[in-house]
């Protein structure tokens, strides 16, 4: 089969399940990934005829996507803030509005800044790494109750030369995870934070395959890894250090109130690209 007759494939057999715009999309993405073709390099080949195992690979591809599997897991890779990063099913595949607390992070900071920075609950690894690779002075420390998670997020951070420390910890249940008092300049975390009774609004790719322990918490208790983090920022950073989170923007309001209980101050909340109430930030 020719690449044109692959792209024709693919929009026959996607179309009831996605948008256009998205079949596009993961053509693109499987002409790179399969072949290492831009867009318009694709454009200049699609009669050229591809060999068996590429189409079969290609075929493969569908038959996931036709499962709502996503595509990031298919190819077992994505990119995140201008970095390759390794995926599986383990861990929750990086969203472009953590890009953006990654980028509101790095805005407030001198790039060559001595900072100790904690990310907790790393996962893929996604914010520690790209936060290390943009601040090469800093010392990043990673904090995940996963230990698979933690391996890939070691392979993430090896690929990308970042030097990060990794520890297995529940924040839920060690009050300190082995930090000292006033040692961190910086937390950052993007916790669990949709409830179960949101489930409706969710997609099949993200209910059928990404990890529920890395997207869940509990409808009665939906604040409960701010309010523990909140409180281990307390101890841990130092004073005028600072707090990120990205957060469900149902729960904006009692999210500030969290912060405002623990005395944070400079408090203030951000929308995202979308125009919803994603980010927050404080400091001690």
């Amino acid at each position: 089969m020719t690449l044109r007759q692959i792209a024709a494939e693919l929009r026959r057999q996607l179309t009831d399940k996605y948008p256009e715009t998205e079949i596009e999309g993961f053509s693109r993405i499987l002409f790179r990934h399969y072949l290492n073709m831009t867009p318009a390099q694709a454009y200049l080949s699609q009669d050229n005829e591809l060999p068996t195992e590429i189409e079969r690979q290609f075929f493969t591809a569908l038959d996931e996507l036709k499962k709502n599997k996503p595509i990031q897991y298919i190819l077992g890779k994505t990119e995140f803030y201008g970095l390759p990063f390794e995926l599986t099913p383990d861990v929750l595949i990086p969203r472009p509005e953590t890009e953006e607390l990654v980028d509101l992070i790095l805005r407030e900071y001198d790039r060559n800044a001595p900072l100790t920075i904690l990310d907790v609950g790393t996962g893929s690894g996604c914010i520690a790494v790209a936060l290390s690779a943009n601040l090469p002075n800093a010392t990043v420390w990673a904090v995940d109750i996963s230990e698979t998670a933690l391996n890939i997020a070691r392979r993430n951070a090896l690929e990308n030369n970042a030097d990060i420390k990794f520890l297995l910890q529940n924040v839920l249940t060690d009050n300190m995870m082995g930090f000292a008092s006033a040692s961190l300049d910086l937390i950052v975390s993007n916790p669990p934070y949709v409830t179960p009774s949101e489930k409706t609004q969710m997609l099949p790719n993200v209910l059928e395959y990404e990890p529920h322990v890395a997207l869940f918490v509990p409808d009665e208790q939906p604040m409960v890894f701010y309010e523990r983090i909140a409180k281990f920022g307390t101890k841990c950073l130092k004073n005028k250090g600072r707090i990120f989170f990205e957060m469900n923007e149902a729960y904006s309001d009692e999210l500030t109130k969290i912060l405002q209980q623990y005395n944070y101050s400079d408090i203030t909340l951000r929308k995202d690209m979308n125009g919803k109430w994603r980010m927050a930030a404080a400091s001690k």
